[in-house]
């Protein structure tokens, strides 16, 4: 069964199609550009501003928790019993501050490059290489031997009206081979009459129309996986509080500043504490790590 041909219509259509597909794709892509520029933006604020304290919180844990085990060891070696609280295990590290995680420090990745579309067939013009349909073949054809058009010599009228007759008789057939027939033999530009390779057109839009799509769903992915990052999520929440005129950045800075004071006062206590010290439990007991059994440090202070 032959295929249907390739009308001017469809190839319009198609051609309408992958046109408001682009620009669908170019506003995604504004969009998730312009979303990531923004979260990166603001993690480079967050980690400006909170970077510092955590890191310096980090730091004060850490000599903290140097400081309790030294103190822990210098118990031992005095062969004071060290023993977990009742109910409680006891722990091997002492809380350390969150610093800010990978995620928040690495830079959000674009889309990659796009792939080019393939250009446009030689003399892809829709209007041209589209055949034309059976209604305008016919008019054209009459046009061109219409009897009215052979002037005064009746011999070339008889003619015309019979190639009239013959015309009419293959449009009400629907041959338009025929019709194709006559208009090439009475002068017509092939590509008038046949159209130019409307194969290779709808080809090419076939083409570009799946290079898009998939450039669509790559935008896409894109797209998800970029809300699903921690500080994408962080940014959305702290834009709509300063919205709103709050401002948690510096909340949470004046949170961690009350957290590095407690830690420097935790530190100066313990690098100053002596292991007979009745002091030490109340500290270690603070720190959550061990504990004193019960009246080990009173029995050595007393002793």
């Amino acid at each position: 069964m032959q295929a249907p041909p390739i009308t001017r219509r469809d190839l319009e259509r198609r051609h309408a199609a992958l046109a408001d597909l682009r620009r669908y794709l170019d506003g995604q892509e504004h969009e998730f550009n312009e979303r990531r520029h923004h979260v990166q933006a603001f993690a480079e604020r967050y980690l400006s501003r909170l970077g510092p304290l955590y890191r310096e919180l980090g730091a004060l844990d850490a000599q903290l928790y140097r400081t309790t085990q030294d103190l822990i060891g210098m118990l031992r070696e005095r062969g004071l019993l060290l023993a977990p609280q009742p109910h409680e295990a006891p722990r091997a590290t002492l809380p350390q501050a969150r610093e800010p995680s990978a995620g928040h420090q690495a830079r959000f990745e674009g889309l990659p490059p796009p792939a080019p579309l393939p250009p446009v067939p030689i003399g892809a013009d829709i209007a041209q290489w589209a055949p034309p349909t059976l209604k305008m073949l016919y008019r054209r054809a009459a046009m061109r031997i219409h009897p009215d058009r052979a002037g005064p010599e009746e011999r070339l009228r008889a003619a015309r009206e019979q190639q009239m007759m013959k015309l009419n008789a293959a449009y009400a057939a629907g041959e338009r081979w025929r019709i194709e027939a006559m208009l090439l033999a009475a002068g017509e530009a092939p590509a008038q009459v046949t159209g130019g390779n409307a194969e290779a057109l709808r080809n090419w839009l076939a083409h570009c129309e799946q290079l898009v799509q998939a450039r669509l769903r790559i935008v896409n992915e894109a797209r998800a996986a970029l809300a699903t990052q921690a500080m994408h999520k962080l940014w959305q929440s702290v834009s709509q509080a300063e919205a709103r005129g709050l401002d948690p950045l510096r909340l949470k800075a004046a949170e961690l500043g009350r957290q590095i004071d407690e830690r420097r006062k935790e530190l100066y206590i313990g690098q100053r504490l002596k292991p007979e010290s009745s002091l030490t439990r109340a500290f270690l007991h603070r720190q959550g790590v061990i504990a004193l059994a019960q009246g080990g440090v009173a029995a050595q202070a007393s002793s």
